[in-house]
């Protein structure tokens, strides 16, 4: 990669002369000479090649190119300013990024606000956001791949902060051969029909979760295409009512009139990286999505006001 000819300094001082009006301005504005802030700008157009400014009476204004230039300019340096503020935060302790990962059946409107709340607060920090399926949540925590992680299993060796419960609803089409029955479903009613399973996405020990017993059975990658499937009329299964919200209200899916279990309830849990000390943008987003997951799912949204992590 070729090496810029043009330093951030020259860009600084283009534009200072430009946002103050001319050089005298601008050179009391940088505290140096006007002869040295006249000679980095046409220092500037010799290594650019093109003319930036025109002197128009007693007035310099941008030529066409040095207007597109200058606006591009400033986003170069706002993103090199911000670059030292990052380094500044990191002596200071601060992260550069936090790695969450979370099960796929936790709400995203609760995480959404969460995350939402944390980019004016995050000083920079990026947060890596990985999903996975029950097993595999574990997994990344116990390898140290992950800060933070929310999970709807005791993570064994873990204290977890306990957040909201996530009701899982048994559904299946309208039509659906289950329904079509006309009673309470029974469990040996559920034994002759295909189940549509989400795969655990751990390698090293896959767990199943909800009842298993029919004789055919669907596993599927994902929550959301299980639920396409099932809305097809493909099959029953165990869904998060908050991810089925739509195809309940539109008729899609229907709620199995099971004679016990039609609607269990798991309780998530949100876990720290016990081999690390969290720096303050981590303890910031917990506290964040604590406080996000007890707000109801329909609620309007408010961010609340920013804060400092505690000691």
């Amino acid at each position: 990669m070729k090496a810029p000819r043009v330093t951030l300094d020259q860009w600084r001082t283009l534009q200072a002369v430009v946002d103050s009006g001319g050089f005298a301005q601008a050179a009391e504005i940088l505290h140096r000479s006007q002869s040295s802030v006249s000679y980095t700008v046409a220092r500037m157009q010799e290594q650019l090649g093109v003319p930036l400014l025109r002197i128009d009476g007693r007035k310099a204004v941008l030529t066409e190119a040095g207007d597109v230039l200058l606006r591009r300019s400033r986003q170069l340096v706002k993103q090199a300013s911000q670059l030292e503020d990052l380094a500044h935060h990191m002596e200071q302790g601060w992260e550069a990024e936090v790695r969450l990962v979370v099960d796929a059946a936790y709400p995203n409107a609760r995480l959404v606000r969460a995350l939402t709340a944390f980019m004016p607060q995050s000083r920079g920090c990026r947060v890596r956001l990985r999903e996975e399926v029950l097993s595999g949540v574990e997994e990344i925590l116990q390898s140290g791949s992950a800060d933070l992680a929310i999970s709807g299993l005791n993570i064994t060796g873990f204290l977890g902060t306990q957040l909201q419960t996530v009701e899982f609803v048994a559904v299946a089409h309208p039509d659906h051969a289950l329904h079509r029955l006309q009673r309470t479903v029974t469990y040996q009613d559920l034994e002759t029909q295909m189940q549509v399973v989400v795969r655990d996405s751990g390698q090293q020990q896959p767990r199943d979760v909800g009842w298993l017993g029919a004789e055919q059975r669907w596993t599927v990658g994902s929550l959301a295409t299980s639920a396409t499937f099932v809305s097809n009329g493909l099959g029953f299964a165990w869904l998060p009512r908050h991810l089925i919200e739509r195809e309940l209200k539109e008729g899609l899916l229907k709620p199995l009139p099971l004679e016990q279990g039609g609607q269990r309830d798991a309780i998530f849990h949100l876990y720290r990286n016990k081999e690390k000390t969290l720096g303050p943008a981590a303890q910031i987003l917990v506290d964040l999505i604590t406080r996000f997951d007890t707000v109801p799912l329909g609620a309007p949204f408010a961010a609340p006001e920013p804060h400092q992590p505690e000691a």
